[in-house]
């Protein structure tokens, strides 16, 4: 089982912005894939952002344009830049990846919250 850690949520005002990290315990070079996810009170859990090992990315249309995903190799951690937040991307987020012999894991989850 690999071994997440995300860090970086919070409470801020809508337009505001916050980074999201997650370390990982395994070498990134490993992965095949690396994702945050999100859920709310209201919904199920979605796939917000998602890299590949090689780089390729997807974002949740609703997040396009305001949000990155971004990978920093040397420290093992995956970042989500979250920015121009709106209420509607308050949720708990949740890193998840997969690696290339076939297992995955998810963090515990760090909760934003975008309030005036």
């Amino acid at each position: 089982q690999v071994q997440l850690v995300e860090s970086g949520g919070g409470l801020v005002q809508p337009g505001g912005s916050l980074r999201l990290s997650c370390a990982i315990s395994e070498s990134i070079f490993k992965l095949n894939l690396m994702e945050w996810h999100r859920q709310s009170s209201d919904k199920q859990r979605e796939l917000v952002a998602q890299i590949s090992g090689a780089g390729g990315t997807y974002y949740l249309p609703s997040v396009k344009g305001r949000f990155t995903i971004s990978r920093e190799d040397a420290k093992n951690t995956v970042h989500l830049q979250m920015n121009s937040l709106k209420l509607e991307d308050t949720a708990v987020y949740f890193c998840r990846v997969h690696t290339k012999d076939g297992r995955s894991g998810w963090g515990q989850g760090t909760r934003v919250t975008v309030s005036a």
